[in-house]
C-alpha cells in the first residue's frame, strides 16, 4: 500500500542525502519515480546533498499542481511509482495535500525531506501540514551538533553574523558564514535561546580562552 512519509530533521542532518539515497535504492530496482525540490542551495531545478552529490530536479513554485505534474508524466512514461519531495518545508499546505491525494487515489509512494521548524522556532506550513497529514514521520537519525557538541535541535539565522530572530521566513542561505550576508547553523536549545552562535561564543572567550559551555 502506498504511504506518505515524512523524514525531518535540522540543517546537517543528512536529509538530501537520503533523498537522494532513496531515489537510487528505488531506481534501481525498476521502479520510476520523480524527483523535486525548491529553494536548493545548488540552484534552481538541483537537488544536492553537502556530501557533493548533486542531481537534476523539477524546481517547486507557488503554481505547482503535483496532481497535473504526475498526470503529465504518466501520459509520457506510462507510470510513476513514486515522488521523491525535498525542501518540503518550503511546500505549501495546499501542495501537501495534493501529495497526500496522489498517495491515496493514484497509489504513488511520496517520500518527503525537511526541516520542521524556521530560525524563529516557527514550523513552517509546509512542515506542519505533512505532520498533520503523513502515514508516518520519521526522524533522522544522524544527528547534527551544536557548536558545543550537544545534539543541535534548532536553526539559527545570522546576518552579518549576528544571530537573528526577526525577518522574513524563507531567505535562503547556507551554513557557510562566506556564502553571503545570511548564512545559518544548527544550535542546542540552549544556546539558540541565549543567541549564542560558535563566532558569539568565541568573541566572550577571547583568544586562549576556553570557551563556556554553561
Amino acid at each position: 500500500m502506498a504511504e506518505l512519509v515524512f523524514f525531518s530533521g535540522t540543517m546537517d542532518s543528512g536529509k538530501s542525502t537520503l533523498a537522494l539515497q532513496t531515489h537510487h535504492n528505488h531506481a534501481s530496482r525498476g521502479r520510476h519515480g520523480l524527483l523535486f525540490t525548491r529553494n536548493d542551495r545548488a540552484g534552481q531545478a538541483r537537488l544536492s546533498s553537502r556530501l557533493g552529490l548533486e542531481v537534476d530536479a523539477d524546481e517547486v513554485d507557488d503554481a505547482t499542481d503535483f496532481w497535473a505534474v504526475v498526470s503529465d508524466a504518466r501520459s509520457r512514461t506510462g507510470h510513476v511509482d513514486y515522488l521523491v519531495c525535498d525542501e518540503a518545508q518550503f511546500y505549501a499546505p495546499e501542495q501537501v495535500e495534493q501529495l497526500a491525494r496522489l498517495v491515496d487515489e493514484a497509489g504513488i509512494d511520496v517520500y518527503a525531506f525537511g526541516i520542521l521548524a524556521d530560525f524563529r522556532t516557527r514550523l513552517f506550513p509546509g512542515s506542519a501540514r505533512l505532520v498533520e497529514l503523513a502515514d508516518r514521520v520519521e526522524t533522522l537519525q544522524v544527528p547534527a551538533l551544536c557548536w558545543c557538541g550537544a545534539r543541535a535541535t534548532h536553526n539559527a539565522r545570522t546576518v552579518d553574523g549576528r544571530m537573528v530572530v526577526e525577518g522574513e521566513q524563507v531567505v535562503v542561505g547556507d551554513v557557510d558564514a562566506s556564502a553571503g550576508t545570511v548564512a545559518y547553523e544548527v544550535l542546542c536549545r540552549r544556546h539558540h535561546a541565549r543567541r549564542m552562535t560558535l563566532a558569539a561564543a568565541s568573541a566572550r572567550s577571547g583568544p586562549g580562552d576556553t570557551l563556556d559551555l554553561a
